[in-house]
């Protein structure tokens, strides 16, 4: 686990084994695998999607995925689904301080907290946020999500993802994604806490660049996914699924991360948000919150996406005679934002710490602070590197309906709105 090894590109057709020969040379599922091994294919689309959006892989495994006993409905703690309406969705402006790590032995799995969400997930549209919160490794209790694929973002502590296709070690500054299906557990050995995108739509891509032209943003070599890497292990294990918005327990007599040969697109990956390549205005003005686009999954409305990842990172400003903040904006897309690091600078004026998270749904005004504004009204525009800083954004294209957790945990800020009454009329004829 401290000499992992990654595969680079993204979206590549990758082929690795654990155990040479255990590929097959020509084919995809012949008679008799080498070494005793079960051929599965795991689909990530449907057979007929085009080529350039079809996402699949061959496995080669000591047992298949059919080994178990039946799946049985366990409680699902404070995760959430479609339609999320436990409560009114507000059109007030949210932001909640960090979530605390519990006291108690908590795994990822068992630390999850759903914020917000939209969308249908039986129609694979739409997406839901959640938080974790955990300290405990998961031993021999795993995870998949048939619902969507998850998008995990650390802020706190170190995290292994050991998957079926391999091993992924991510710390904060980076994120992983984990498809749709794929199963895996979670080590650590520090308290974490984190973001996640639970992705129920087109499953995410690089936006396309346009008139920026062929190079710029997240560069596709910069995406890691891991070589092949298996386990052998007897027992019994439980394997957690999220199904149809609920919490399923299968009882299993073997690991499930007992795959020794893969080939194909369709696989766990991980991306260093500090390999992002800023595009930013060298003129005036301040260029929309787009050009920051790491990671999109679109939707069937051309040019609004499903759901966008989007980071700001350590960057140069050197915009003339602008207000170099984001400005005070309302928007048709639903803005959740997070801090990883720093201080986010349309937020300078405090409450904003890393950890917490602020939502600003359709129509809903927002910007900077008013200590903020003062602040850049007054500025010298001298050319800045906006340091110590990386925050983000998940961006979706229908409204972010908060959770009843997420309207009355302590986290919630009552005060939020306070923050912009400082910003009074200077007009005068």
């Amino acid at each position: 686990m401290n000499d992992l090894q990654y595969m680079s590109g993204f979206g590549n057709d990758f082929a690795t084994e654990s155990v040479k020969g255990a590929l097959p040379v020509g084919q995809n599922s012949p008679q008799k695998p080498a070494y005793g091994l079960y051929t599965e294919q795991i689909n990530g689309t449907a057979f007929t999607a085009p080529r350039s959006s079809n996402r699949r892989s061959w496995m080669y495994r000591i047992r298949p995925s059919v080994v178990h006993k039946p799946y049985e409905r366990i409680d699902n703690a404070l995760v959430r689904s479609t339609p999320f309406n436990e409560v009114d969705t507000t059109p007030n402006q949210l932001r909640w301080s960090p979530l605390d790590v519990p006291s108690v032995p908590t795994t990822f799995v068992q630390g999850l907290r759903t914020i917000a969400g939209n969308g249908d997930v039986a129609t694979h549209s739409g997406s839901a946020i959640h938080m974790y919160v955990a300290n405990t490794s998961m031993v021999d209790t795993f995870f998949y999500n048939a619902d969507g694929e998850l998008l995990v973002v650390p802020q706190m502590g170190r995290l292994t993802f050991l998957t079926e296709l391999g091993v992924l070690s991510v710390e904060p500054g980076e994120i992983c994604v984990i498809p749709r299906g794929f199963k895996f557990r979670v080590e650590m050995n520090e308290p974490c806490r984190g973001y996640i995108l639970e992705n129920y739509g087109a499953a995410l891509r690089l936006p396309d660049l346009g008139p920026i032209g062929a190079n710029g943003l997240a560069y596709p070599r910069d995406f890691l996914t891991p070589v092949a890497w298996y386990e052998e292990r007897s027992g019994e294990f439980e394997v957690i699924t999220k199904f149809m918005g609920n919490l399923w327990r299968g009882v299993y007599d073997h690991s499930p991360l007992n795959v020794v040969a893969w080939h194909g697109n369709y696989a766990p990956y991980k991306y260093n948000l500090r390999n992002f390549q800023c595009i930013n205005t060298v003129t005036f003005d301040h260029p929309d919150p787009s050009i920051y686009t790491v990671l999109t999954s679109p939707s069937d409305t051309p040019g609004m996406a499903n759901a966008d990842f989007v980071v700001f990172p350590p960057r140069w400003i050197v915009a003339e005679h602008t207000f170099r903040p984001p400005w005070f904006h309302r928007n048709f897309m639903n803005e959740f934002m997070g801090l990883i690091e720093g201080v986010y600078d349309a937020k300078e004026g405090g409450g904003f710490e890393p950890g917490g998270a602020s939502l600003h749904n359709c129509m809903s005004g927002h910007g900077p602070d008013a200590d903020t504004y003062t602040k850049m009204t007054l500025a010298d525009l001298t050319p800045t590197k906006l340091e110590g800083t990386l925050a983000f954004m998940f961006e979706t294209g229908l409204v972010a309906r908060p959770t009843a957790f997420a309207m009355s945990c302590s986290e919630l800020q009552s005060d939020y709105w306070e923050c912009w009454q400082g910003l009074k009329p200077k007009f005068k004829v």
